[in-house]
């Protein structure tokens, strides 16, 4: 590989960056296009292991249940070498695992399943070797496992048809598998559950280990009468089996009453009566039939098998591939990850193409982001930070379970008291730690970077979390990349990268004798000459480790080369006040800084985007007592437009924070309203029906009165139709009860 020395002697300088640099910018990345493949794998390692990509790896596959699957899931997801479509695949499964673990009547876990014994019993049926019986149950268990997710999922999609879609794309493997319940059936008939062949498997078998039992039970006798009649040291003396044949041991060197056959002696001696050889011929005769007969049987069972071996190895195949899917599933569920919209760089404008599948009658709770964002991630942790915090918190909170009970177990034990408050001031210290852990925990950050945005620089002091930022970038992206839920609230949008590249922390190579400056050069080189339009590059302190003017300016050229014609994305972290400038005269840039709390002196580890940071150095001296000669000389040394640069990022900051004030104010506004408007919807729904009620009340009153007059009407009717009737009721008038 051909690297030209780029030009550092500068004939004169423009806003602080030298000419001859500025004039050279692309010459430093003029790589031969001859790159190897030794050193794509290089810088792609180096890449993966600043990321700790290799520590979350470990995490995840941690949560697969067998070590099979723990392999499988620690190799896909180191490889990163998944295409768009693989990734979407990839993420279907994990969704489809979270929904049916959800759904309570699949049981994914893989823990009673030996799928390396499975694998075994395969490897020795391929060559017509018998199956030992461990292998026959572990097969069996594997069997089982998939008979039982088949019959689960048969019974959700009797249920609600629309489950086989949601269970996509697992639904079409599980169903895919055949099943040969004959093996169950037969592996069930000839093993028991201890992993032993069952006398009924054969009759060769009964017949052998009756015979075995037998030939045992005389010998017993035979030990207990020679044993009874030593009159000496019959107490020292006791059966035992001593390859495969019974002897007597003696606790002594003592001659004994019996003749037999010396097989040891020292501070004892092992004896084997002679009247007891012919009996243990028969013996391990007898024994050599039952394993003749055991083998007849678990060949049997692998001439069986062998029948299905292409079925069965694929249900195999299939366990790993689940168990891998099932490690995804339940780290997410852990950590709280949400499912990320993954979508093609070229596609940005299309709609999304990572869609989780929703059921027909149930509506997303969560939209989509604002298509102006090509990377959204509200609320995004550091998953191997939290995973930190957690485990952290998690052994504080044993040790108090652990000192709780211990003063428990004191005062039942009424111990002395002095040692008791001593372990109660422990308890209170253990106490408090688990408090300070549970107050603070790690901080998650906002990315919302928006699709104009090619180079991205983070500004802001040491320590105050930029790394971090980087790390938990690269990490969500390849994440995503890798079928695993990003630890981000909902609706979190990322694009695929072909490849993520990162230049992070001291790295150097001794072996090349090249300083930590040079290193970073070299990798960096590297990065921009196989970063793509489809690539993520990160860059930890770029244009560090060498003389200010010149990293400066040095950083200026890499970033305007990438934000030109390198990666898809590229973001930078820089202490160069030079490098906050390319966003006023380059669309492509956009800045954004860690936010630092100058009253407590302590970073945030919160993003404001927009904003550059600016040098607090100067202003923290002050706060902290440096005599004012200094402070006032330094801000001359400084210089004044660095100073009013510094006093517009600060109302810059102060507008920045006073306008999220006021979104959070309005936000705040916006969700009472909501609240209010809801009650009164809710209000007038009441209204309405009580209206209704009314009407119908009204309405039935006014029926009945109708029908009480329409009958009084025709009883008259009636008392008109006959004369005589009416003269009667003349000379004898009814009584109201009577007319009615």
């Amino acid at each position: 590989m051909s690297m030209p020395v780029p030009l550092f002697a500068a004939v004169g300088t423009i806003h602080g960056c030298p000419i001859n640099v500025i004039r050279r910018r692309n010459a430093y990345f003029k790589v031969s296009s001859s790159m190897d493949h030794h050193n794509l794998s290089k810088v792609k390692s180096n890449s993966l292991r600043v990321l700790e990509w290799d520590k979350l790896c470990h995490s995840v596959a941690s949560f697969a249940r067998t070590s099979l699957g723990r392999q499988a899931t620690k190799a896909q997801l180191w490889s990163l070498d998944q295409t768009f479509q693989e990734s979407l695949r990839l993420l279907q499964e994990t969704n489809a695992a979270i929904l049916m673990h959800n759904h309570d009547s699949f049981n994914l876990d893989l823990t009673s399943v030996d799928l390396a014994l499975v694998e075994s019993a395969i490897k020795h049926a391929r060559r017509d070797l018998p199956l030992d019986a461990n292998e026959a149950m572990a097969l069996l268990s594997l069997l089982q496992f998939v008979e039982a997710l088949q019959l689960s999922l048969k019974a959700a999609i009797k249920q609600d048809s629309d489950w086989y879609k949601q269970f996509m794309p697992l639904s079409e493997m599980i169903t895919q598998l055949v099943v040969n319940r004959s093996i169950i059936k037969l592996i069930q008939q000839v093993i028991d559950e201890d992993g032993s062949v069952k006398d009924s498997a054969s009759s060769a078998l009964k017949k052998a280990r009756d015979q075995v039992r037998t030939l045992e039970r005389k010998l017993h006798q035979l030990m207990d009468k020679l044993i009874r009649n030593e009159t000496k040291e019959a107490a020292l003396m006791v059966a035992s089996s001593v390859g495969g044949r019974w002897c007597i041991s003696s606790g002594t060197d003592q001659p004994t009453g019996f003749k037999g056959l010396l097989l040891s002696s020292g501070s004892g001696s092992i004896i084997e009566p002679l009247a007891a050889v012919p009996l243990n011929d028969e013996l391990q005769q007898a024994r050599a039939l039952v394993a003749k007969a055991e083998a007849d049987v678990l060949l049997m069972v692998t001439e069986k098998i062998q029948m299905d071996l292409d079925d069965i190895e694929k249900s195999l195949r299939t366990a790993i591939q689940l168990d891998m899917i099932y490690a995804r599933a339940t780290y997410s569920l852990s950590y709280g990850g949400t499912y990320p919209n993954i979508f093609l760089p070229e596609d940005i404008d299309g709609p999304l193409m990572a869609e989780p599948y929703r059921s027909k009658d149930k509506t997303s709770q969560a939209s989509n982001p604002k298509k102006e964002w090509i990377f959204y991630l509200p609320k995004a942790y550091h998953p191997l930070l939290l995973q930190q915090h957690r485990e952290k918190l998690s052994t504080a909170r044993k040790n108090v379970r652990s000192a709780a009970a211990e003063i428990r177990r004191r005062k039942m034990q009424a111990e002395n008291m002095a040692v008791k408050g001593e372990a109660e001031i422990d308890l209170s210290s253990l106490q408090k730690q688990v408090r300070a852990l549970e107050e603070a925990p790690p901080v998650p950050v906002d990315f919302f970077i928006s699709q104009k945005t090619r180079v991205l620089v983070i500004t802001g002091p040491n320590t105050g979390g930029k790394t971090i930022c980087l790390k938990t970038i690269g990490l969500a992206a390849m994440m995503a990349k890798s079928g695993l839920h990003v630890l981000s609230s909902e609706s979190a949008k990322v694009p695929w990268f072909d490849c993520v590249f990162a230049d992070i922390g001291d790295e150097q190579s001794l072996s090349q004798s090249l300083s930590t400056f040079s290193g970073h050069l070299k990798q960096i080189s590297e990065i921009q000459s196989q970063s793509t339009r489809r690539s993520l590059v990160l860059l930890d302190e770029v244009g560090a480790g060498t003389n200010p003017l010149e990293g400066a300016a040095l950083g200026m050229s890499l970033l305007e080369s990438f934000a030109r014609s390198g990666a898809l994305l590229t973001i930078a972290t820089t202490h160069h006040g030079e490098l906050k400038t390319l966003k006023y005269s380059n669309d492509a840039f956009e800045n954004a800084c860690m936010e630092f709390d100058e009253e407590n002196f302590k970073p945030t580890y919160k993003i404001l985007w927009g904003v550059p940071g600016r040098s607090n150095a100067i202003n923290i001296a002050e706060r902290l007592g440096v005599p004012s000669s200094i402070v006032d000389n330094a801000r001359e040394l400084y210089g004044a437009a660095s100073a009013e640069i510094d006093e517009v990022i600060m109302d810059m900051e102060t507008y920045k924070q006073k306008f999220q004030e006021l979104i959070k104010e309005s936000r705040h506004y916006l969700t009472m309203s909501r609240g209010l408007h809801e009650k009164l919807l809710v209000s007038r729904r009441k209204l309405q029906d009580l209206g209704t009620q009314q009407r119908y009340k009204k309405m039935r009153e006014l029926s009945e009165a109708a029908a009480v007059a329409r009958s009084t009407l025709h009883k008259k009717k009636k008392l008109l139709s006959f004369p005589g009737l009416v003269i009667q009721c003349m000379f004898h008038p009814l009584t109201r009860e009577q007319q009615f």
